[in-house]
């Protein structure tokens, strides 16, 4: 602990420097009372939990027509069909997360309803799959979001991950300012690219019945599938990719169940409005890729896996000089071929958006973090609020892993996205199967005829989710899984291992502390033999042996090592000089070892007194400035160390401060974070220190 405090400080300079970057970047601290200021109106919710299955609508139509286009332009026509039932699944997924937020209101959501009702393990399967799922949807947005800056700034290319990593590092920051600021934010450029996708449809739908609607850049090339589907989709291979192209939809349901973790960020009442907000999320969700994905249909979009060889310019491919535009992006270009500014509107939006999509997860992620550790899964620093009440350190851990795999997979949102929804299924699928059994355990007792109704509705309801999740579940283990979905799998088991383990060891500690029958508060030890550590005579040693002489304790005794005869002998002289009442004992070190001897002599006063506590009293510097730590305290800090882990032993430190650290107390000021989790006695202590 001390050692923590001793680098925590040792930036002295620092600090106040840092400081002041620090309030720049996340804003002045908030005392814990203010919680309340920051929940969310319905407004402000639906860009905050709505992003990441809004900004769907740039990817998932494009991963349809990238996996159709494997077997040729002819297997296009299937588009929209495999849109409709995308849809359809958001819609019912929609409808049943709606019977979650009303009967779980606490926030715990998927887990929630899993450790409720089928136990613990199977809300730590869920808790797994989603916290694996919000580092990928971070990971996928941002890179797509890299992927449209390319296209449209030139210089970015090549450079995608990069661009990537510093937009997740926005995005963190943002987040650390708090859910309310970070919203607030963000607001305004969802409902941006909102309205740039529905006015670019309703213009373009528009235009078409006009017959005035250009066709896309894409449109007079030739789309060639490859080899092995010449008969089309309807071989067996042809249905197997008819799947792979409907689970690569699925992407779009992604960020629907965020809204049911995140029900206590909303105003009261809480469970109507994230109800209403999981509504509008669907609606408008459906209206935008239906409306991109016909609109491209009928601009002749030609869309391929591998454009270099699949795409033909007069019969001839068109090589790897071409660049394919993502599907958003043809589409504004021919639909706004008049008006270059609207245009780049889409783009930009669009791009915005991607990054936004990610602050879905930035919400989530932390939140549920926060509960895990809470119950003991997770380390109980997640659990802390942080200057702005936001979960900062979920934050943190967040942007890491997402950067990780961001760099590890080069920002290629087509690679990362095997990865995705296999989570976010595994965790709507144990929901929905948790929900019907709430429902079921409620009508054994409930008498009332009109509440029976509700209940009976409602378990229709997420039977049906349960149904359609489950079929989708198995789809997408069965296409995506030799696509990197393998990867995904592998670590959900990781994460659920590990929380495992994290619970064990909490549970063996706690069972370890735990107070026993024999232990009572008047056992006491029978001595206290107090050892003052001294290596020469001056104001810190001074000090301490005033401290321990005032503790009087049983047994007092000065002791230093011997390393050098002539400083030993004129400090034995200076001692009896100064006469102080205090006997000191010389250990011998033949070998210049000053932490051996003394760890020795310890043990062997524990070994001839073993219901004896030794207390060893350590003289330090209290420094201000960093390289001061390099030349002072080094000696104690590894005495502390290896007298920390001896049973028996009580190590006190007694600070002396020197000139350079005047003025530090002050930094301590303020609130602290994990003053939320700690209480109001915390709340009240500091309230009472200003």
């Amino acid at each position: 602990m001390r050692a923590c405090l001793d680098w925590a400080l040792a930036w002295a300079d620092v600090p106040r420097a840092t400081d002041v970057v620090k309030r720049l970047l996340v804003g002045r601290a908030m005392r814990s009372d203010r919680l309340s200021e920051t929940l969310l109106p319905k407004r402000i919710a639906l860009p905050v939990f709505a992003s990441d299955a809004l900004s769907s609508v740039a990817y998932a139509p494009d991963e349809i027509f990238l996996t159709l286009s494997v077997a040729g332009f002819a297997a296009f026509t299937l588009s929209w069909r495999i849109g409709l039932v995308v849809a359809l699944v958001m819609l019912v997924v929609v409808a049943s997360y709606r019977q979650n937020v009303h009967a779980y209101p606490s926030g715990g959501g998927d887990y929630e309803v899993a450790t409720v009702n089928l136990g613990g393990t199977a809300g730590l399967v869920v808790a797994s799959a989603l916290l694996v799922d919000y580092v990928l949807t971070v990971a996928v947005s941002i890179s797509s979001a890299a992927q449209y800056a390319a296209s449209a700034i030139p210089a970015l290319n090549g450079h995608e991950a990069r661009t990537a990593v510093i937009a997740v590092v926005f995005l963190m920051t943002m987040n650390l300012r708090g859910v309310r600021e970070s919203g607030t934010a963000f607001a305004v450029p969802t409902y941006v690219f909102m309205a740039a996708i529905l006015g670019m449809a309703a213009w373009g739908f528009f235009r078409y019945v006009l017959g005035d609607l250009p066709p896309v850049e894409s449109a007079g090339l030739q789309l060639v599938g490859e080899p092995g589907y010449s008969s089309g989709l309807a071989s067996l291979a042809g249905g197997f990719l008819i799947l792979r192209a409907f689970s690569s939809g699925c992407a779009a349901l992604t960020g629907v169940e965020a809204i049911s973790n995140g029900v206590p960020a909303f105003r009261v009442p809480k469970s109507r409005n994230a109800a209403t907000t999981l509504a509008l999320l669907g609606g408008i969700a459906v209206t935008m890729m239906m409306s991109v994905i016909v609109l491209a249909r009928l601009a002749g979009l030609r869309y391929a896996e591998d454009p270099a060889h699949q795409l033909l310019r007069n019969g001839v491919p068109v090589g790897a000089s071409y660049n394919q535009d993502p599907v958003i992006g043809q589409l504004a270009k021919a639909v706004f071929d008049h008006f270059p500014p609207a245009f780049y509107l889409v783009a930009a939006a669009t791009g915005v958006i991607l990054v936004l999509a990610a602050n879905t997860a930035f919400n989530g992620f932390p939140v549920l973090g926060s509960i895990l550790a809470r119950d003991g899964y997770l380390p109980r620093q997640l659990h802390t609020r942080g200057d702005r009440l936001a979960f900062s350190n979920g934050i943190i851990i967040l942007a890491i892993g997402a950067s990780v795999l961001i760099v590890a997979f080069n920002a290629e949102v087509t690679k990362l996205i095997q990865l995705y929804i296999v989570g976010v299924f595994v965790s709507f699928t144990t929901s929905q199967t948790g929900m019907v059994r709430h429902w079921t355990r409620l009508l054994r007792t409930e008498t009332n005829p009109a509440a029976r109704r509700r209940m009976i509705r409602s378990r229709v309801i997420n039977t049906v989710g349960l149904s359609v999740t489950g079929i989708v579940l198995v789809v997408v283990l069965a296409t995506k899984f030799t696509h990197g979905a393998w990867i995904a799998i592998a670590a959900m088991v990781a994460v659920f291992i590990v929380m495992r383990g994290i619970r064990g060891h909490y549970d063996a500690v706690a069972s370890e502390l735990s107070v026993q029958d024999d232990d009572t508060p008047t056992t006491l030890p029978s001595r206290n033999h107090a050892i003052v550590l001294v290596s020469k005579i001056h104001r810190p040693t001074l000090r301490a042996l005033a401290y321990a002489r005032a503790a009087r304790p049983s047994t007092l005794e000065a002791v230093t090592v011997g390393v050098d005869d002539a400083e030993t002998l004129a400090l034995q002289e200076e001692w009896e000089r100064r006469e102080i009442p205090v006997p000191l004992k010389v250990l011998d070190s033949p070998y210049r070892e000053v932490t051996r001897p003394i760890i020795d002599y310890v043990r062997g006063l524990r070994r001839a007194s073993p219901r004896d506590v030794v207390t060893v009293y350590i003289p330090e510097y209290v420094v201000g400035r960093w390289w001061e730590h390099l030349l002072h305290n080094q000696s104690a800090l590894r005495l502390k160390s290896r007298l920390l882990f001896t049973p028996g032993v009580m190590v006190a430190s007694v600070p002396w401060q020197l000139r350079s650290s005047q003025g530090l107390e002050d930094r301590t000021d303020g609130p602290r974070p994990g003053d939320w989790r700690r209480g109001p006695s915390a709340r009240a202590d500091e309230g009472a220190g200003r």
